[in-house]
């Protein structure tokens, strides 16, 4: 068996952190291959490696001196050694970067420094190869991942490596220059070389013990969701629960490898097996809420619209043509709404409604703002009757109106509009029915 085990900021933000890290590997043979992210927050008022090295650089950039900043993120790493009791020095790997920072060789290449010094601590601590990501991880000339090229050097490197450290976030141009993913790109790299590897399973290690049914924010101790469809889990990422970048679905997705979300500081706890189909009968009804504040609805009333062939291409033609995505478009037989991001609407809102006019020629158009989305998803829905009603019944018994409902064909999710102010309590509503109760 083979595992790919990838460690969060928080779970190398320290040497005691490492320490629980290196005797998480170690209790695992199959856990061959590692990718660490940078260190991260030691405590609330700390402040992570990556934003170290951006600001280190802003100030390289600008021509002033960076060099004590500089030396301060060489006394994170001197911490985690010296903790370690490792006899190693980054004196030389500091005194390049330093001479790169002159050079303005780019933000990316500054921020991607946090991974590549961990990932030769981490590769030291254990007696494990040190794979430069940047040798092996590759983008084309216009900053797109390059997957087959990847999977291919990749492949023959770890075959040539019994156990390797491969840090994440960064690869490389095919010119050499060094290029990120957006952050928390670790956990790309960690679904990018199980897939290399041929992996049986994808470990992804951070502070929580997986994914909870919803945001421990705004419910207390909320439960942990055992196990979770690919499907599930892009529904409920999109609406913004996260504890895994939403891009490391796709290559182990592909290669029907599973991951499993676990806790460092709660190594005993099982975490979140996300798969790509499974029997396993969820332990709710439901499998998670999220949400998302800050939408506006655009009404749009015509008589006869339903038989007005193209009205519907027209009215989203205006939004397009001002660069403004939608996110649902609920309709009836003489109306239309379509959901945007308030910020992005504020600033064109005439010119669109003036190109709906134009293109559409409907009889009204209203807009209701500060509205809120929330994202109902469970496999088990497709299979209980009244899930609708039920959400229905418990929103207004906490007195939540309810502005819009929309429920895919797959019965996979449904997505309730309701105001701003509304969004806790209608997610504390929903968590209570169906978790709290299992009425």
């Amino acid at each position: 068996m083979i595992k790919i085990v990838k460690f969060g900021g928080s779970s190398l933000a320290s040497a005691g952190q490492f320490a629980k890290v290196g005797d998480i590997i170690r209790a695992d043979e199959s856990r061959k291959y590692v990718v660490p992210s940078a260190p991260g927050k030691r405590n609330s008022k700390d402040t992570k490696v990556t934003d170290m090295l951006y600001d280190c650089y802003a100030t390289a950039e600008a021509g002033e001196d960076f060099k004590l900043k500089l030396k301060k993120i060489k006394e994170r790493y001197d911490s985690i050694i010296n903790g370690l009791n490792l006899k190693l020095s980054l004196e030389e790997e500091f005194k390049v970067i330093a001479e790169n920072f002159e050079k303005k060789a780019g933000s990316d290449y500054a921020a991607s420094r946090g991974e590549y010094l961990n990932g030769i601590i981490m590769a030291n601590y254990l007696g494990y190869d040190f794979i430069d990501a940047a040798e092996v991880i590759f983008f084309n000339d216009n900053g797109e991942f390059d997957a087959e090229k990847t999977n291919e050097v990749l492949s023959a490197r770890l075959k040539k490596s019994e156990r390797a450290v491969i840090p994440g976030f960064y690869g490389a141009y095919p010119n050499g220059v060094v290029k990120t993913f957006s952050r928390g790109g670790s956990d790309v790299t960690g679904s990018i070389v199980a897939k290399a590897a041929g992996a049986d399973i994808y470990e992804n290690w951070t502070d929580v013990s997986g994914f909870m049914v919803a945001d421990p924010r705004i419910i207390d101790n909320p439960e942990v969701i055992k196990v979770i469809t690919y499907r599930e889990l892009r529904e409920l990422s999109y609406m913004g629960a996260s504890v895994l970048h939403e891009d490391a679905v796709f290559p182990v997705r592909k290669a029907g490898i599973p991951i499993n979300i676990r806790n460092t500081n709660a190594p005993e706890d099982e975490g979140t097996l996300i798969v790509e189909s499974t029997c396993h009968k969820p332990e709710y009804t439901i499998t998670g809420i999220a949400g998302k504040k800050g939408f506006v609805a655009v009404n749009i009333d015509k008589d006869m619209m339903n038989s007005e062939v193209g009205f519907g291409r027209k009215v989203l033609q205006a939004f397009e043509q001002y660069d403004i995505s939608f996110e649902h478009v609920p309709s009836g037989i003489d109306t239309m709404t379509v959901f945007v991001h308030q910020e992005e609407f504020e600033g064109k809102e005439q010119q669109v409604l003036s190109a709906i006019h134009r293109l559409a020629e409907p009889d009204t158009i209203d807009l209701e703002a500060d509205l809120a989305l929330i994202a109902v998803v469970g496999r088990g829905m497709r299979s209980t009757r009244g899930t609708a009603g039920r959400i229905f019944s418990a929103l207004a018994h906490a007195n939540v109106n309810v502005k819009m409902i929309d429920q895919g064909s797959s019965e996979l999710n449904i997505i309730i509009g309701v105001a701003n102010n509304d969004f806790e309590t209608a997610i504390e509503a929903i968590y209570d029915i169906f978790v709290k109760t299992r009425l």
